[in-house]
């Protein structure tokens, strides 16, 4: 007989309910937006949720200077526009931004590397808040690390406001790859390789035994067509966030719904093409291999 669900810590942003959260996004879409007129857009395009941000990444990169949360009023007014979740973006570590974030009433909070961290050494608390939260990762170490301070959903941190897809690839490949290793290894082997990840033993195994990660795992950073987001889905990803890729088009409406379809019908080459056949030019962006490495941002939080 099973025993009987507790109703009280359900309510209370317990794992269980965090991590379900975050599994209602699987198959979907989520989109970055700045303004209730781009969160409409994507809720019309049928993306799953929008992440609200001050800037998507491309004009992040364009602005320079130091990259923060967004207006809370800006964030209330996209709450109120759409009837999907709206997530929200805090700098690493910058606990007071997730609280803030959650007070007005955001789904889930991004830590994200895309803004300026607030702090080089530790991340977020995420087990003391009730909202979900998502974070980056560039392999299985450092997902772990995430989803022991309490993420309930990793994304690949690919390399953002880029429109390349390259680094969302290794990132992904490099945690399939380091998954099939584990399971290859004894235990005392696992224990080893925890130790020198710095990642609990327990999640380490818990990976191992059921060959994923513990929680969803989108692909984010330089997703900007729908054959893009269908190569992520090829890969193994359970959904698929869009920044720039979406209002850095020629035709953002067309790119969006194109963009929902492809994650849909992802192994069906033929439905791919018509999905991204006269849907406009993408995003012009940039080469991963041109970017100096003081300008990627996929190394910040680790």
């Amino acid at each position: 007989m099973s025993q009987p669900t507790d109703l009280e810590e359900l309510r209370h942003g317990t794992d269980l309910v965090k991590r379900g959260f975050a599994r209602m996004q699987k198959g979907g879409v989520v989109m970055d937006v700045v303004d209730r007129k781009q969160a409409r857009i994507a809720e019309d395009a049928g993306a799953v949720a929008v992440m609200a941000l001050e800037a998507v990444p491309a004009d992040i990169r364009k602005r320079g200077g130091v990259a923060r949360m967004a207006d809370p009023g800006d964030v209330r007014e996209i709450i109120e526009e759409v009837s999907i979740p709206v997530m929200g973006k805090s700098r690493i570590g910058h606990t007071k931004e997730a609280e803030i974030l959650e007070t007005i009433g955001v789904d889930m909070i991004d830590e994200s590397e895309v803004l300026t961290p607030a702090d080089d050494s530790y991340h977020i608390e995420k087990r003391e808040f009730t909202a979900p939260f998502v974070c980056g990762a560039r392999n299985l170490g450092e997902a772990l690390r995430r989803i022991d301070e309490g993420a309930a959903m990793i994304r690949t941190k690919g390399e953002a406001g880029t429109g390349d897809v390259n680094q969302a690839v290794h990132h992904q490949r490099n945690i399939k790859a380091t998954i099939r290793k584990l399971q290859g290894m004894s235990s005392e082997e696992r224990t080893a390789w925890a130790r020198e990840h710095e990642a609990p033993a327990a999640l380490v195994e818990e990976t191992a035994e059921s060959g994923r990660l513990p929680v969803v795992n989108f692909a984010a950073g330089g997703i900007a067509t729908p054959a893009d987001a269908a190569l992520m889905m090829h890969h193994g990803c359970d959904g698929i966030f869009v920044g720039s890729g979406i209002f850095g088009a020629e035709n953002p409406e067309a790119m969006g719904e194109a963009i929902v379809e492809a994650v849909n019908a992802w192994d069906d080459p033929e439905t791919l093409a018509g999905i991204t056949e006269g849907i406009g030019g993408g995003m012009k962006g940039e080469a991963n291999a041109n970017l100096p490495e003081e300008e990627r941002l996929q190394g910040r939080g680790v």
